[in-house]
């Protein structure tokens, strides 16, 4: 590795998937504003994942459409006028 390029300042940090609730604590340079009580009793940053290997379609084996922030209906709203054409 080269010297002096990586970040020094690591940090225990909690990583939470919002969309099942599953929790991991790692070293990282992240910041965040929101700290979560870790089951050792201290009190840890908090990082929140909108998806994690827990919930993601490719290590569950389930495909579930994960739209927190309505991309899909914006989507579909911004191309209706083309979809229906191309239907017709």
């Amino acid at each position: 590795m080269k010297e002096g390029i990586h970040p020094g300042n690591y940090r225990l940090v909690v990583f939470q998937d919002m969309s099942n609730g599953y929790s991991f604590m790692t070293r990282s340079t992240a910041s965040s504003r929101d700290t979560i009580k870790w089951e050792d009793g201290n009190e840890y940053p908090l990082i929140k994942l909108e998806i994690s290997n827990t919930s993601h379609p490719f290590y569950t084996g389930k495909m579930k459409l994960v739209d927190t922030a309505g991309r899909v209906d914006k989507f579909m709203n911004r191309y209706k006028t083309h979809l229906d054409k191309k239907t017709k």
